[in-house]
């Protein structure tokens, strides 16, 4: 059991909440996923074609950069891949930021986001994932911090660069591995090199 708790964290049998903000009230007849950005073919999903998309079942433990984790949690959803796949990932792109609702970003490498246990995920042990978990759609990322595995997801943008999203840019890490236990950068990024960073970016897409 221990070799599958990484350094600092403690097991739960609960599944705590933590967001930042209020948790919004999702429209799914109004809701899209959105692929933009370095892709041959940008995507804008309904909800209704999300769900009739191919899903798969991940088994995984999850791990949050506030100290605790929780294992065997089954999930459904629609693969990240099969995502990735359809929007068509243009060889430049390196590097995703994802989109949420409220505006709340996080960023992550293309080799972290293009791999086969990654989900869109619509399903917790069964049940469909509440508000307070992420529903009715939330990204599940494993292998990294959960506060990778967006809340209420709404999209990626395929860059050439790697921006910063919400937490980053408040002196989370970049990564967020927690057998590395990256959980800090440092420093918290400044406003002046995240614009730099986000000007890089749209002169790519």
């Amino acid at each position: 059991m221990t070799d599958r708790l990484p350094p600092g964290q403690v097991l739960t049998t609960k599944w705590p909440v933590l967001h930042y903000g209020n948790v919004p009230k999702v429209d799914t007849a109004t809701w899209t996923f959105d692929v933009t950005g370095l892709v041959e073919r940008p995507l804008a999903l309904t909800y209704q074609e999300l769900l009739a998309l191919p899903r798969k079942t991940v088994i995984c433990d999850m791990h949050c950069v506030t100290r605790w984790s929780r294992l065997d949690n089954t999930f459904e959803g629609v693969p990240v891949q099969l995502v990735l796949e359809r929007a068509g990932v243009k060889p430049p792109a390196q590097y995703c930021l994802v989109a949420a609702e409220q505006g709340f970003t996080t960023n992550l490498p293309l080799a972290d986001l293009d791999r086969p246990e990654n989900l869109i995920a619509l399903t917790w042990n069964g049940e469909p994932l509440t508000p307070e978990h992420g529903g009715p759609a939330r990204l599940l990322v494993p292998h990294l911090y959960l506060w990778k595995s967006a809340k209420w997801v709404r999209g990626f943008t395929l860059l050439d660069a790697d921006v910063p999203g919400f937490w980053e840019q408040n002196g989370y890490h970049m990564r967020g591995d927690p057998w590395k236990e990256e959980r800090y950068g440092g420093r918290a990024i400044t406003q002046h090199e995240i614009n730099r960073l986000r000007n890089l970016s749209k002169k790519s897409v």
